[in-house]
């Protein structure tokens, strides 16, 4: 018998940024969403851009000359405590922006300082339920 060969997991989601910008990009990635910057390959790395994880999700932001964010791509990023996660980014200066459109979750929208759209969503079931305040 052979072993299934397709798809087993998004390694990573790339998204890109205006050339410049990387401290911009520290500052949120790193300090609004508490996620840990990685180092890219010296080769990948005198690109510019850089490289974040948290667990086994990493995003990587490369610079692109030119550079427009889409107006409607973006990554679903799933996350535990959304309330207190976005009350975590709007500390740091960042909007989020609540959807109750997709059935069965809590999610909101906020974006990166280049303007890439970010969706942060979590389960129903394990949903924090959000003060008056808070939404």
């Amino acid at each position: 018998m052979t072993a299934f060969v397709g798809l087993a997991a998004v390694d990573h989601v790339q998204l890109a940024a205006p050339p410049g910008s990387e401290d911009a990009l520290r500052a949120f990635y790193a300090g609004a969403l508490g996620m840990t910057e990685i180092p890219k390959p010296p080769v990948l790395a005198a690109r510019g851009g850089c490289w974040f994880a948290a667990g086994p999700v990493q995003l990587h932001l490369g610079t692109e000359e030119d550079f427009r964010p889409a107006k409607k791509a973006h990554p679903g990023l799933r996350v535990t405590g959304i309330v207190a996660y976005a009350a975590r980014l709007e500390a740091h200066g960042v909007p989020t922006e609540w959807d109750d459109n997709l059935p069965g979750h809590r999610r909101f929208y906020a974006h990166d300082p280049a303007g890439n759209r970010l969706e942060f969503l979590e389960p129903d079931a394990d949903a924090e339920e959000p003060d008056a305040d808070a939404a």
